[in-house]
């Protein structure tokens, strides 16, 4: 009897060692995102939970906000800062959702660069199968003030971190989610960036982009934010002034259609964002107009941000027009 309960506890030791043995891997080759060696493209939505009534993230709704997602066609959720709760990963995993976790430069010591204790995190979580890739700041290179005005010491930073994380991490990409195509500087700066996230603004057509990065790099490219919101600040290109939920639809279906046509040369975007934040502009309790981005004034179709009207759903998870928009293309993609 002793010799077949070792017998088990050896197979169960051994399918346990094996299962982090088949964590995915996700590497780059040549302009391409593979995941097992397969090309990924990424049908995504950025998400950034906050509750109405409040400025910090919760994933109270999680199951909720997973349903809509996989309603969606939604692969994958870029995140600003790290999911520190396995059971929320874990729920990502099982819906088959991928996450591409963003650090911050000064985070009070949690999970950032400036003490050094994204490391931590990233040894803790890099064998999770729900990981795509780790994020590097978010359009930092808007904000030379955080960096002693002086831009370059962002990139020092940053590319130094990316070498930290290859060391301890070969399983996945490094990448940074940049405002707009990076310059000479930032690029030759950034040499250890496997991935470039790109936040683009363009009106309803983000096309020139893939060509511009095709002239500078042969490496994998993704649009980290692209989108519009649904509040028109004043009326413009026939959509009226006010609540507007298809001038939201109508420029979010044009530019997602140039990414897909130019998926030889990206690998897909998440789209800004998931669901409407109350927290942006004014009061938190309610709906605001107003509030600030930088360089934003090619937002379609008012060249005004309305920072608390970007979701594909709003505050209560109900679905806005955008939504069945998102949900065709991305549905869509799983046919081809």
């Amino acid at each position: 009897m002793k010799n077949y309960v070792l017998i088990f506890l050896s197979i169960l030791l051994f399918t346990t060692c094996n299962k982090e043995v088949q964590t995915d891997v996700v590497s780059v080759a040549k302009n391409k995102i593979l995941v097992n060696n397969t090309p990924y493209f990424i049908k995504g939505i950025c998400y950034h939970p906050v509750p109405k009534g409040s400025n910090k993230r919760s994933f109270k709704s999680i199951d909720q906000d997973l349903k809509l997602m996989q309603d969606a066609g939604i692969n994958t959720i870029r995140v600003y800062e790290p999911i520190a709760e396995v059971a929320i990963l874990n729920k990502l995993e099982k819906a088959g959702i991928k996450v591409i976790i963003g650090f911050g430069y000064k985070q009070d010591g949690k999970n950032d660069l400036f003490s050094g204790s994204y490391l931590n995190y990233i040894e803790k979580f890099k064998n999770h199968k729900a990981i795509l890739m780790w994020e590097l700041g978010n359009e930092y290179n808007y904000h030379p003030e955080w960096f002693d005005g002086d831009i370059l010491n962002w990139y020092n930073v940053m590319d130094k971190a990316a070498v930290a994380i290859h060391k301890i991490d070969s399983n996945h990409p490094v990448a940074t989610a940049h405002g707009e195509l990076p310059d000479a500087i930032a690029y030759e700066k950034g040499k250890n960036i496997d991935v470039w996230g790109m936040n683009v603004y363009r009106w309803d057509n983000p096309e020139e982009i893939f060509m511009q990065w095709q002239k500078i790099s042969s490496k994998p490219m993704y649009l980290s934010e692209a989108g519009s919101d649904s509040y028109m600040t004043i009326a413009k290109d026939g959509f009226e002034k006010g609540i507007n939920e298809k001038a939201q639809a109508a420029a979010t279906s044009k530019i997602l259609s140039k990414i897909v046509a130019n998926k030889d040369k990206g690998n897909g975007v998440t789209l800004f964002s998931f669901t409407d934040g109350l927290w942006k502009a004014g009061n938190n309790n309610q709906q605001d107009i107003g509030g600030w981005a930088p360089n934003s004034s090619g937002v379609p179709y008012d060249g005004s941000p309305n920072e608390e009207f970007w979701g594909i759903v709003d505050i209560n998870r109900k679905k806005k027009e955008v939504f069945s928009i998102v949900k065709n293309v991305y549905s869509s993609l799983d046919k081809k």
